[in-house]
């Protein structure tokens, strides 16, 4: 009978994230993964096959435990406040670490298909919920009606990648929720 895994997959990926943050995945080495997420060698191996195919697996987690749940509020598409709400959780991420997906695909995206085509899946639906959330935004007088919405949109998505690195660089100041109240302040109607 196969003994049970004497370790929490999702506790894992949550403690490789932190280290993924700290050192990028050139600079974090397996001694200190395999230390920090209290897995042995061979075990990680077994479990994940090679540090490649575990970035992906601790991004895919990142994806579903950070970033989908402030993407939500884009979903829920309540024009400007969903934009405002998105902005406010995702600083409250990125103040001081950076965001992992963004971090991964400044660091390996030139080199790596994956991080390549998980970076830009990611940043088209980013893009297009902006989309739908300036439109709802115009037809409720939120925003100026004269507003190029596809533009605005593609705005947005790129100041999304820029806090990511701002982030790292602002530490724990109010610099993003300034940027951000300067970037949405004059879309108002």
């Amino acid at each position: 009978m196969p003994r049970k895994a004497l370790y929490n997959v999702a506790q894992v990926l949550d403690q490789a994230v932190d280290v993924l943050l700290e050192h990028g995945f050139h600079g974090a080495i397996m001694d200190e993964i395999i230390a920090r997420t209290d897995f042995n060698r061979r075990a990680f191996y077994l479990e994940f096959g090679s540090k490649q195919q575990f970035l992906y697996q601790v991004l895919e987690h990142y994806q579903q435990q950070k970033l989908a749940p402030i993407i939500s509020h884009l979903t829920e598409n309540k024009g400007l406040h969903s934009i405002q709400a998105f902005f406010d959780d995702y600083i409250r991420i990125v103040r001081g670490r950076g965001c992992l997906l963004i971090n991964c695909i400044a660091e390996l995206g030139a080199d790596d298909a994956k991080i390549r085509e998980v970076g830009r899946h990611y940043l088209d639906n980013l893009q297009i919920s902006f989309i739908g959330c300036l439109e709802r935004a115009i037809r409720h007088k939120q925003i100026r009606s004269e507003i190029q919405v596809e533009s605005t949109a593609l705005q947005l998505t790129c100041y999304v990648q820029g806090f990511a690195i701002n982030g790292i660089l602002a530490g724990q100041t109010d610099e993003l929720k300034l940027a951000t109240q300067a970037l949405l302040g004059p879309l108002s109607s």
